[in-house]
């Protein structure tokens, strides 16, 4: 039967980085870890409206109007509340000589700079850190496989493709790992150029100057929020050929290894881009693999009626809803 992947691939995903932040994993079931993710997929969706562009470009106005970008500090704060909940249950079971998580270590650190009047281990940037790392570690890889497998179904040949050096190189008698990776030169080049195309973040994360700077002839207040235009680089016809067009060539060389490019910027530039760069490159590899070494991906219309580009432009991009089936091989 057809399916959505959608709560198939975003529950997955997501139990990884709680193992990670809360050292548990949360049944599919359970209605309080099904609200999280349904709050953190609505201000993922909501920061691409027009109230919350203007909010972003106009904030000391858009603060006494009303209007449904609020609702989007309304859904923030529902989420703070549940990591409150989730911290407190840590500090109850907190033994220093033995973290269970990413939670534990930060109140580790807490207790250890108690008295350090300008530390930055302290309650509210636990529960902040916290929800990025949730958020960063949920939205945006479960968005790119859900995307990548639309793309996939678009494209047979490459699926073919990756399936073929699966095969070759691992097999059906184990399951995939990292070290498979560097063997598999087109499923790398796939999986890359499902980021580049996808440009889930066009604008990437605002980052803020945390000093005045001179920038090509431009004076940089510190303090100025400042978004580095990821599309801008990704979609750089100087950098990609045909750049609209999905060619997992970009990351080939002419032997069919991989290829690096200096212009891949999926995971945003400079020394502050996602500190979950490598779980995140991690889970896309094995996703993939171990969903495309057990299935065939079957489209429910002709891959020639698929339509791969976006649902929305703005500051997020999601694929269009769709179905697939997964048929065992």
């Amino acid at each position: 039967m057809p399916l959505d992947p959608t709560f198939m691939l975003r529950r997955s995903v997501s139990n990884v980085i709680c193992s990670v932040v809360f050292g548990a994993r949360f049944s599919y079931e359970d209605e309080e870890f099904q609200t999280l993710l349904g709050l953190i997929q609505a201000n993922f969706r909501r920061v691409d409206t027009v109230w919350v562009q203007l909010y972003n470009l106009f904030p000391a106005v858009m603060n006494h109007l009303p209007g449904p970008h609020n609702r989007l500090f309304e859904n923030f704060e529902e989420q703070k509340r549940y990591v409150a909940g989730v911290v407190r249950k840590h500090k109850e079971t907190l033994d220093p000589s033995s973290p269970r998580d990413y939670t534990d270590a930060f109140l580790i650190r807490m207790q250890q700079e108690e008295n350090d009047p300008d530390t930055k281990f302290h309650h509210e940037n636990l529960i902040l850190s916290a929800l990025d790392l949730f958020f960063a570690g949920t939205e945006t890889t479960s968005t790119t496989l859900r995307y990548g497998l639309l793309i996939l179904l678009k494209y047979p040949p490459i699926t073919e493709r990756i399936q073929e050096e699966i095969e070759r190189v691992i097999g059906q008698d184990r399951v995939p790992g990292m070290e498979d990776r560097s063997k598999m030169p087109y499923t790398d080049a796939v999986i890359h150029e499902i980021q580049r195309f996808a440009d889930i973040i066009p604008l990437g994360v605002p980052h803020s100057v945390t000093r005045d700077t001179q920038f090509r002839g431009y004076a940089i207040p510190k303090g100025t929020a400042v978004f580095p235009v990821l599309h801008s680089v990704l979609h750089d016809p100087a950098q990609f050929e045909d750049p609209e067009t999905f060619d997992p060539g970009h990351f080939l060389d002419e032997a069919g290894g991989f290829q690096k490019n200096a212009a891949f910027m999926a995971f945003s530039a400079g020394k502050r881009a996602c500190p979950g760069e490598g779980l995140a490159r991690m889970e896309l590899f094995l996703f993939f693999t171990s969903i495309l070494q057990r299935f065939a991906l079957r489209p429910p219309a002709r891959p020639q009626d698929l339509d791969i580009t976006p649902e929305y432009h703005g500051f997020g991009k999601v694929p269009r809803e769709y179905q697939l089936q997964l048929v065992p091989r």
